[in-house]
């Protein structure tokens, strides 16, 4: 049990559980008030089914701008979805023709990316259960009106709530970002392990990293959308979170920076105490960093942490140790490679300190990096909106399109299935039109239906186990107690822990979910448990209909790999190019003896941009490689016959890695110096032409003397994997088909001269 309560107070404590809290209350309040002043049960529960379609919208970690746009969009498309489903409901073809309609159209709406896809579920899940009872047209102006108040009442709400705990979301997005930073050092502390296996190890740092980029850049769109500019009591407090928030992301960076040839390192030196010691270091640090997000979390100061200073000055021994046998000389590179260690460790123990010190100090006033003072918000994510969006993609070879359309076949087979289920098994005490009966099937389909094959099987057998789960914690509660306060108490705790574990669980979302909409169903007509029996059978076929329909124009992951190899290349590629000119510039400034004052203060200004956009090329290669990461494993988890050049997209994502790492590594060496090397020069030329599918050759032997070892290596490494990185490109290209080879004629005989 212990070992699962610092999962549960990470759960407990983070935007999560917060965000799911202020989404149930939203959705529950026009319930409540509706039904307990003026006992209007159908009007109320209309009301918080309008909350819960724009509550989709209100995600932890969401860019607050873009979420108030899209609420916006989902209060008008969802009013006008509910006017037109309304209408339908008493005609059984209008119900055949508008529900495949709007599932197309509103699955089209993917294309805008996370927003988008979002409007789109909180669509279709009105359209869905606006199909639930049948209307005459004076009611269904009535139905809209009450839907749109509620989600109109949940906007406002929504605005309120984040205003009022504006602080507060800031910590806990902070903190999910520091926990998961915390579980990337544990990560990287197995490599010194001899006892692991590399390739198991490569596999979950991967996997790690992509959680972790994903949960920076959420952290990013909430903590940087207002800046603090001095003149607000609530700066201070502004202050903290950044610069809690700017040294992790450099304590990121530091942690990258030290990526190496682990396999050289247990070679060589295979029963070093160095890597027991820097394996115990990292392990300290990622406990320290847990802590810190878990009081950054609760509001609370860091006080207690683990030193490294036992192992840090275990490792300035042994390193002295090596350097007395001989090693500095014999192997300067391997060498050099464990200073680096050693220094990098220093340097991310100083940043952990740092950041628990931002959490006793409730005063700050300025940033930690004045560099960053005026360049924040250009790190912050950005989306456009163009219908043009929309209809480029309205062709046969579009992957949104595929879905739209796959989605829409769904629903027909949907409502097909339905009516030949309910011909045989009628719902118990219904004379609804038979055309709404599917209405939970749809929603199955929609729930469970993603782009993605991997995804759709995925959220199948989740979804399916959840609602079984749902279903019998139901009949259990039936079956115990018949008092309606318990059932309102369990049906508040469900409905605020379905919202919660969305995005953190969703097997257990879907239980919680389940439960709380029987529950709600209970209340709208009490003393039947039919209805339990009837949703889990919707399910089941909802399901089968999802997994038939997955089939259907399917589009594979292997179909999108060469192009996020491509952007992923690319983006090392402009990471290498901004970071060489930042180290350029930087050694102009090292060098500007004979310049006026003038020119120096325009050569600093040309040095703090190139720092900013080196950094802004690094968060971009670090989103570059986290999307390529989960698209392969997406990738591996489709049918054997549907995946292409694994080897090859293997072998990428090991050298995107390490080729990221590396240039983290290298340019600030580069940016000391004051002259670059000849041969290292020619590397890095070698790296560029490369990267840009271009032949060259690297010299083969570099500078290695005094400092310039350090820098040997992190070149070298990146030498080897631009070339790795070109020759599996190419691998990944489609065979050119041999010319078509006709009748050769004869050649004339050639005449006299």
């Amino acid at each position: 049990m212990a070992s699962h309560l610092p999962q549960l107070q990470r759960f407990f404590y983070s935007h999560y559980f917060f965000g799911g809290l202020r989404q149930g209350i939203g959705v529950l309040l026009p319930a409540v008030v509706l039904i307990s002043l003026f006992q209007l049960y159908g009007p109320g529960m209309v009301a918080s089914i309008g909350a819960a379609c724009v509550a989709v919208i209100d995600q932890p970690g969401s860019p607050r701008r873009y979420s108030i746009n899209t609420m916006v969009g989902a209060m008008l498309l969802g009013t006008l979805t509910t006017v037109i489903t309304g209408l339908a409901t008493t005609h059984i073809v209008l119900i055949w023709l508008i529900v495949p309609s709007l599932c197309f159209l509103f699955s089209m709406l993917v294309v805008y990316g996370k927003q988008g896809g979002l409007l789109a579920f909180a669509c279709l899940l009105i359209m869905t259960l606006t199909l639930r009872t049948p209307m005459a047209p004076h009611e269904v102006l009535l139905y809209a009106s009450y839907s749109f108040l509620g989600s109109l009442f949940y906007f406002a709400y929504s605005f309120l709530a984040h205003r009022l705990f504006w602080y507060r979301g800031e910590q806990q997005a902070l903190s999910v970002a520091l926990f998961a930073t915390a579980d990337y050092l544990t990560t990287r502390a197995r490599f010194y392990d001899v006892n692991t296996d590399l390739d198991a190890c490569y596999r979950e740092l991967i996997l790690t990293q992509s959680d972790m980029t994903e949960k920076h850049q959420a952290a990013r769109n909430v903590i940087l959308r207002e800046l603090p500019t001095g003149r607000h009591r609530s700066d201070r407090r502004r202050y903290t979170t950044l610069n809690i928030f700017i040294d992790m992301v450099s304590l990121l960076d530091s942690l990258v920076a030290t990526h190496t040839d682990y396999a050289t390192l247990r070679r060589n030196l295979p029963d070093s105490d160095v890597l027991i010691f820097a394996r115990d270091a990292l392990y300290k640090l990622s406990d320290n960093i847990a802590k810190i997000a878990l009081n950054t979390s609760r509001n609370q100061r860091t006080t207690e942490r683990n030193s490294t200073k036992a192992e840090l000055r275990a490792i300035e021994y042994e390193l002295e140790q090596y350097r007395k046998s001989g090693l500095a000389q014999n192997e300067p590179e391997v060498y050099a490679l464990l200073v680096q260690i050693l220094r990098r460790l220093r340097n991310c123990a100083h940043i952990v300190a740092r950041m628990a010190d931002h959490t006793r100090k409730a005063d700050a006033s300025a940033l930690v990096d004045s560099r960053l003072e005026k360049a924040l918000n250009r790190f912050l994510s950005r989306s456009e909106l163009r219908l043009g969006m929309i209809t480029s993609n309205l062709r046969l070879d579009s992957p949104y399109f595929r879905y739209a359309t796959r989605v829409a076949i769904a629903s027909v087979m949907a409502l097909a299935a339905s009516a030949v289920f309910y011909h045989f098994l009628p719902p118990q005490n219904s004379s609804a039109h038979a055309g709404t009966h599917g209405y939970w099937i749809i929603l199955t389909i929609i729930i469970v239906l993603k782009p993605g094959y991997a995804l759709t099987r995925q959220r199948n057998g989740l979804r399916l186990a959840g609602t079984f789960l749902g279903c019998v914690l139901a009949l259990l509660l039936f079956n115990i107690t018949s008092s309606l306060d318990v059932y309102f108490a369990v049906l508040v705790v469900a409905c605020i822990l379905g919202y919660s574990l969305l995005q953190v669980h969703y097997m257990a979302a879907a239980v919680f979910t389940t439960l709380y909409i029987l529950l709600v169903f209970h209340f709208m007509s009490p003393g039947s448990n039919f209805v339990i029996g009837e949703r889990l059978i919707d399910t089941i076929i909802g399901c089968v209909l999802a997994l038939l329909c997955s089939y259907i124009l399917p589009w594979w992951e292997y179909n999108f790999m060469q192009s996020l190899a491509r952007a992923a290349r690319n983006a090392n590629h402009r990471y290498l190019a901004s970071g060489l000119h930042y180290a350029e510039l930087n050694r102009k400034v090292l060098n500007a003896g004979g310049m006026s004052q003038a020119e120096l203060e325009q050569l600093r200004a040309d040095q703090q941009e190139a720092d900013v956009a080196w950094r802004l090329a690094r968060k971009n290669s670090y989103i570059a490689f986290g999307n390529y990461a989960a698209a392969f494993y997406r990738m591996m988890a489709e049918p054997v016959r549907r995946q292409r050049h694994v080897p090859e997209l293997n072998h990428l994502l090991i050298q995107f890695h390490i080729m990221s790492s590396q240039i983290s590594a290298a340019i600030p060496l580069l940016a000391a110096l004051p002259a670059v090397p000849q041969g290292i020069q020619e590397s890095l030329d070698a790296i560029d032409a490369l990267l840009q599918d271009k032949n060259a050759e690297a010299p083969a032997s570099i500078e290695t003397e005094g400092d310039l070892a350090a820098l040997a290596y992190p070149v070298r490494q990146m030498v080897k994997a631009a070339q790795l990185i070109r020759q599996e490109m190419r691998g990944l290209e489609p065979a050119q088909p041999l010319p078509t080879l006709g009748r050769i004629k004869p050649r004339k005989a050639a005449g006299p001269a």
